[in-house]
């Protein structure tokens, strides 16, 4: 397990880095990050780097988990989509700031896995499930924010399409992991707005669920 200094330099270093949202900042202290990586790196848990874990999927550094999450601009009565569970270290921190978040994966080991970390940490407003990021979960929309944790060429139209008038999505774009940049997509009364924010690499967004084949 991390010590209490390593958490409290990691807060330091977000706050260099220009996260100012203290609510944000809080979020990221609640969560114990040691929880959602591979055991083998928990040492390496409150370094400001990105981590392998299971399926070939990666957790992301806390400064990007925390740029994004003070980009989506959450209030408390929102409805969230996330894509991409992953370990479920994002959707742990954004449980702090939302209603409730709905989050999809296409690994069923990942999203396993995530439910009991929730479980362990008494969070009770995140629901999982297995799909297709590409599709979202359109029975549960339309949601104030989505956030899409892997890289797409362009913004899926069904996630587009789910946000609320007023709505807004932090998505990874980008043809290569080279070319990735993260941007804030906004749907107005007028249309839709899209703002580049930050050069990121993220693993690609894929379609459909995991096949039998496709498993390690």
């Amino acid at each position: 397990m991390a010590s209490e200094p390593d958490q409290i330099n990691l807060i330091m270093q977000l706050r260099r880095r220009g996260i100012r949202d203290t609510r944000v900042l809080r979020a990221i202290e609640l969560v114990p990050r040691e929880l959602f990586v591979d055991p083998a790196f928990a040492g390496h848990a409150y370094q400001d780097i990105a981590l392998p874990i299971e399926c070939g999927q990666t957790i992301s550094q806390p400064y990007v988990v925390a740029f994004m999450t003070e980009k989506l601009a959450l209030e408390a009565s929102h409805k969230v989509l996330e894509i991409g569970t992953g370990s479920g270290y994002q959707a742990a921190v954004l449980s702090h700031l939302c209603d409730h978040i709905f989050t999809v994966e296409r690994w069923r080991e990942l999203q396993k896995a995530a439910d009991r970390r929730f479980a362990k940490l008494g969070i009770a407003n995140v629901t999982t499930i297995i799909g297709d990021g590409w599709i979202g979960w359109p029975p549960q929309a339309p949601y104030d924010r989505i956030i899409v944790t892997a890289a797409a060429a362009e913004a899926p139209k069904g996630l587009v399409d789910q946000l609320k008038p007023g709505g807004r999505m932090i998505i990874p774009l980008g043809e290569t992991r080279n070319t990735q940049q993260l941007v804030q997509i906004d749907k107005t009364e007028t249309g839709i707005t899209n703002e580049p924010l930050l050069p990121v690499r993220f693993v690609p967004l894929l379609h459909g669920r995991v096949k039998p084949s496709e498993r390690a």
